[in-house]
């Protein structure tokens, strides 16, 4: 299939347009003697169990090993699994990925005993083996994040009962996955040239870009007329999986299951309303721009499958040597410091570029503690690969920063603060393209590209969230999640956000019967609030330069350190209030003129 499809099998690409994996180890035989060694070192672990409160040397001990131990296993599996990633065919590669996944959980289980142990301490006990030797402050975050849970952590036997449970737990979202990935079966649609082709999840958003409007509309009433016959089954699904986070945060003292969720990163809930209600102040900059989506493709009304349709068709090719280049410049605002370590990255092989045969698809980043940033692409000669690269160089260095100056027990961030150093690169390469590209139909296609963007990050997670949150508190109140609520308040949400100038379909009610999302628990609303939280920070660096920049990079910096708020409060947005929502829907709006005027010109 390769020849046909064009694809290079590994050993045909040029070296520098792949990632340098012998940088973490120069062969398999040193890997498999690391994974040897890390084996031999577990028995250290169980002299500490039961000894942890005896004195502060032991609790610092322990810790330190865990630190140890955990780095150099990260190092083993990203060696494995990227060169699993690389050829998804290769057994070998099958094989210690495997390993090195079960070793994950070796670790896990091993360790399991630290945080039960340092909560039967009392507060003063820790308190006081802080006090009495220095090195235990570094673990200072830590200690204070376990005493904090200690009125969520339950007896053993009760701890014991709800680890029984968690595995049954998982059938509300496992059935939705087998029902949504395996069973359901889409009908046929007429494309473009007339031929019946088979609708799937994956080609119903390449149908929904379609020029040809019947297309769209098969597409979508045909994606619903498919769920709506199972949607009794889907709310079923949905309702167990909010009567079990619901049932988790009663059990471990939260008054509700978004209490608990935001909890794990230190997250106040008025993040989340300030969210919801800062966006709901600015639907009219939603609504303005399907107004204007509207006009630009002639329709007297707009259906909701004319919403994702593109309004230019430009394509711009871009290369691999192009796409470097254009990132160094576009990060330039960033300052020299960060732009040669993104040369860095080029030129110490972080990056593997092309898609090969047996590779997994998609892009991303990753790496560890004792490793270089790595980067996987399937690349392209377009611009959304442009962006992509930005996007997770922006993850890459963020990985940088933090390893390099936190220790390896902060060494990470959390998911809170994920997607900003991302999205930040993202929005200050789409600043550099528009003052850079002169020509008209290529502008209106960045203006266009950012806007999307927005709209289906900012507007459509928020709206997710509002959903979300309303079905578990109605089920904690007692209020049945049949199909038919579900479908009343996900199409009500509907016509709220996409106002007057759309006609809002009744088939879309049924939307909520097909997002996987809604079964990861109060995890949208993050998309939101890091997409606006970089687009704030990305605004701040370009108008106010150098002071900006050293706030951004101390960002950066400071890994899991501190809670992801105070964090980038010190960046500069402060998430705790409407402001860097308000200051996102801003620039929201600045590009929406932008687009509207070379649209009239």
């Amino acid at each position: 299939m390769s020849e046909a499809t064009g694809l290079k099998t590994r050993e045909k690409v040029p070296t520098e347009l792949t990632w340098d994996l012998e940088a973490i180890f120069a062969t398999d035989e040193e890997w498999e003697q690391a994974f040897k060694d890390l084996q031999q070192e577990f028995p250290k672990i169980s002299e500490y169990k039961g000894r942890i409160a005896e004195s502060a040397d032991n609790l610092l001990a322990v810790l330190k090993l865990e630190d140890e131990l955990r780095i150099r296993l990260q190092k083993v599996f990203v060696y494995s699994h990227m060169r699993s990633d690389q050829d998804t065919t290769n057994s070998k590669y099958q094989d210690q990925d495997a390993r090195a996944k079960s070793l994950i959980t070796q670790m896990m289980s091993a360790f399991s005993f630290v945080t039960p142990e340092i909560l039967a301490m009392e507060d003063e006990q820790i308190e006081k083996f802080i006090q009495e030797n220095d090195d235990l402050k570094h673990y200072d975050k830590t200690l204070k994040d376990i005493m904090k849970s200690r009125p969520h952590v339950l007896s053993e036997k009760e701890e014991a009962l709800l680890a029984e449970v968690s595995e049954v737990s998982s059938t509300p979202g496992n059935a939705f996955s087998m029902l949504n990935n395996a069973d359901i079966e889409f009908p046929t649609i007429k494309d473009e040239n007339g031929e019946e082709v088979q609708l799937s999840h994956g080609r119903y958003r390449e149908f929904l870009d379609s020029k040809d409007r019947s297309v769209r509309q098969q597409a979508f009433e045909k994606m619903y007329e498919t769920f709506g016959q199972y949607k009794n089954t889907f709310s079923a699904t949905l309702s167990g999986q909010v009567k079990k986070a619901n049932f988790f945060a009663k059990a471990r003292n939260y008054n509700s299951a978004r209490e608990a969720a935001l909890d794990k990163n230190n997250i106040p809930e008025k993040v989340y309303d300030n969210l919801v209600d800062a966006v709901n102040e600015r639907l009219s900059s939603l609504h303005r721009y399907m107004d204007l989506k509207k006009k630009a493709l002639g329709v007297d009304k707009l259906h909701m499958y004319d919403i994702y349709t593109p309004l230019v068709d430009e394509k711009i090719k871009v290369t691999i040597d192009e796409a470097k280049d254009y990132v160094i410049k576009g990060l330039e605002p960033l300052g020299e410091e960060y732009t040669s370590i993104v040369q860095q990255g080029y030129e110490e092989r972080w990056i593997d570029w092309l898609e090969t045969k047996g590779k997994r698809s998609g892009a991303y980043s990753s790496g560890g503690y004792l490793t270089n940033p790595y980067i996987l692409m399937n690349w392209q000669d377009n611009v959304d690969n442009l962006f992509t690269l930005a996007h997770e160089l922006g993850h890459s260095l963020h990985s940088y920063y933090t390893r390099k100056y936190q220790e390896p027990r902060y060494g990470d961030y959390s998911i809170f603060v994920a997607e900003v150093a991302s999205t930040a690169n993202e929005a200050l390469l789409n600043d550099y393209l528009l003052k850079t590209l002169d020509e008209k139909k290529k502008r209106l296609y960045l203006l266009n590209n950012f806007l999307e963007g927005f709209r289906g990050t900012v507007f459509r997670q928020t709206m997710f969230a509002e959903f979300e949150h309303e079905i578990h508190q109605r089920d904690q109140n007692g209020e049945a999640l049949t199909a038919e609520k579900l479908t009343e308040i996900y199409y009500n949400l509907n016509k709220k956000y996409f106002g007057d100038d759309v006609h809002v379909d009744e088939s879309i009610g049924l939307e909520w019967a097909r997002i996987p999302h809604f079964y990861m628990g109060y995890y949208v609303y993050q998309y939101s609030t890091g997409y606006s939280a970089a687009t704030a920070l990305a605004a701040k660096i370009l108008e106010e330069g150098e002071p900006a920049v050293e706030r951004y990079k101390d960002f950066l910096k400071a890994g899991s350190s501190e809670d992801p708020i105070d964090v980038l409060k010190k960046a500069g947005v402060d998430m705790t209030t409407k402001a860097p929502i308000l200051e996102a829907l801003d620039v929201f709006d600045q590009k929406l003129d932008e687009f509207e005027a070379l649209l009239n010109e």
